[in-house]
């Protein structure tokens, strides 16, 4: 009982080692990642050498997977914004590794997810219009051996799209 509830604390929360300087550079990473070190040392209330040792750290660890910069899709001619479920054929670990294969391979994919319950996966896709969506559907995700059948929901309107998660 013991190790299976030790297991469970540190699966649960890795982020239970860190100390409170460590969880503000995070938290202020994730609302700007170009913050310079100085900025973030004064911030955080350290100086910029102590400052850049603990992000190496926290990004040698893997409390941090990397940077990148948000896009806009509308200015970028990616502005339908839709989920689609996709229940696979079989539920086997040869489809669930060549559908995840396939998945990584198109583009339109911004996210995929396995999840329980009345499908397999849940993909969030982003093109241009609801052209792009039916020549995507049907010439792409269609034609993969592995999908059974698909359902779509077009996103109406983003009412909350964010990155930053609480911790």
């Amino acid at each position: 009982m013991k190790n299976r509830h030790t297991n469970a604390v540190a699966h649960r929360g890795e982020a239970r080692g860190l100390d409170r300087i460590d969880r503000l550079i995070l938290k202020r990473l994730q609302a700007n990642g170009r913050k310079s070190v100085s900025e973030l040392a004064r911030e955080v209330h350290l100086t910029t050498s102590p400052c850049l040792d603990r992000v190496r750290r926290l990004e040698q660890e893997g409390y941090i997977q990397g940077y990148a910069a948000l896009l806009n899709p509308h200015h970028l001619g990616a502005g339908l914004l839709a989920f689609v479920q996709v229940q696979v054929d079989r539920t086997t670990p040869e489809v669930f590794e060549k559908f995840r294969a396939s998945v990584e391979s198109l583009e339109e994919v911004v996210e995929c997810h396995m999840v329980a319950g009345a499908f397999d996966y849940l993909i969030k896709i982003r093109v241009a219009d609801m052209e792009a969506y039916r020549k995507f559907l049907g010439e792409r995700l269609a034609n993969l051996r592995e999908v059974a059948q698909t359902h779509t929901c077009v996103a109406v309107e983003e009412v909350k799209s964010t990155l930053n998660f609480k911790f």
